[in-house]
């Protein structure tokens, strides 16, 4: 082989090795539901686990900018990064291991207001009597809001008996996010399933998920026993049975028991009986006899005066008899 040949082979050789050394993702692609946007792709094949990717995305007029850097999972979400709800996007993705790295490889472009999946409305029921109150909530999106982006939805409410041998559906198309189903058979249980349909450029989320709910009579209020029920009308009758037996049994009781409920509510101001026991005998006090005067008969006191000589006279004294209150003599 010629010298210069062998060169031109070694310095191939030698550019080749500084480029990609790694095997590319695969299956790249770029999706969005309820207006986020994510990045998704497949491990290279023949390639150990141990990589790392680097994901970067752009819109029409701008450049590549990186959206996650040297992550191991298998997606990188772009929605915190400032998108656009009316944005055309495109996403690339790396694989990289220490200094070797892979091709870029590209996704095709998506719009977001055009290409997003719109998700199911949330649906729950109320029942009241023989009706049911459908309550429609709208798709929570990751960026604006459903009806900034789409308008006033339509939705489509689809309801029917559950039961064996009903497969006949009634659908109605409405712009209330609140309806009352009243075409509906008494002591039934009944399937609503709802799907919404934009304004603007007539596209359709996902159906919600069946939800059920069992009517009661015309003008009933006790819909919730048959909801415990799932419509079964001996349950709800067992359920009021019970209910007021217990109450017949609870004033019974009272009646019965009051005396001793109300000593019980309201006891008497006792010692117990070990605080008796350790208290002394106290003595019983007798009051001091009375001296009966007869008619005619004087009360007199001993009464002791002091003179101005320090000598010490006593005297007997002796009420005044028109005065009770006279002075002592001296």
């Amino acid at each position: 082989m010629p010298p210069s040949l062998t060169a031109l082979i070694l310095l191939c050789s030698a550019f080749s090795g500084s480029t990609a050394t790694l095997g590319s993702p695969n299956n790249v692609r770029l999706s969005s539901y309820n207006m986020n946007l994510v990045l998704r792709w497949d491990r290279p094949e023949g390639e150990a686990s141990d990589l790392l990717y680097t994901a970067e995305y752009k819109n029409q007029i701008s450049s590549y900018k990186t959206g996650c850097l040297n992550i191991s999972a298998l997606e990188c979400d772009f929605t915190p990064l400032h998108l656009s709800v009316y944005g055309r996007y495109m996403g690339r993705v790396q694989a990289v291991r220490g200094a070797e790295s892979s091709a870029w490889v590209e996704s095709s472009p998506l719009t977001l207001d055009r290409d997003t999946v719109i998700g199911p409305p949330s649906v729950s029921l109320v029942s009241n009597g023989a009706t049911v109150e459908v309550s429609i909530k709208d798709p929570m999106f990751q960026i604006s809001d459903l009806r900034n982006v789409y308008g006033e939805p339509d939705y489509n409410v689809t309801h029917w008996k559950s039961s064996r041998n009903e497969t006949a559906r009634k659908s109605q198309i409405t712009q209330q996010t609140r309806l009352v189903l009243d075409d509906l058979d008494a002591w039934s249980r009944y399937c609503v399933q709802v799907q919404l349909k934009t304004g603007i450029d007539s596209r359709t989320s996902l159906p919600s998920n069946v939800t059920c709910q069992s009517t009661a009579g015309a003008g009933s209020t006790g819909s919730w026993l048959l909801s415990a029920g799932h419509g079964a009308p001996w349950l709800a009758a067992v359920l009021v049975l019970v209910g007021v037996s217990l109450a017949v049994a609870l004033v019974v009781v009272v009646v019965r028991k009051r005396k001793s409920i109300s000593r019980f509510l309201f006891p008497k101001d006792t010692l117990p009986q070990c605080l008796k026991e350790s208290l002394p005998a106290l003595p019983v006090s007798t009051p001091h006899p009375v001296k009966e005067l007869h008619p005619g008969e004087e009360l007199c006191d001993q009464v002791l005066l002091v003179t101005g000589g320090g000598g010490v006279e006593e005297e007997e004294t002796q009420p005044d008899a028109g005065d009770a209150s006279a002075p002592l003599r001296s």
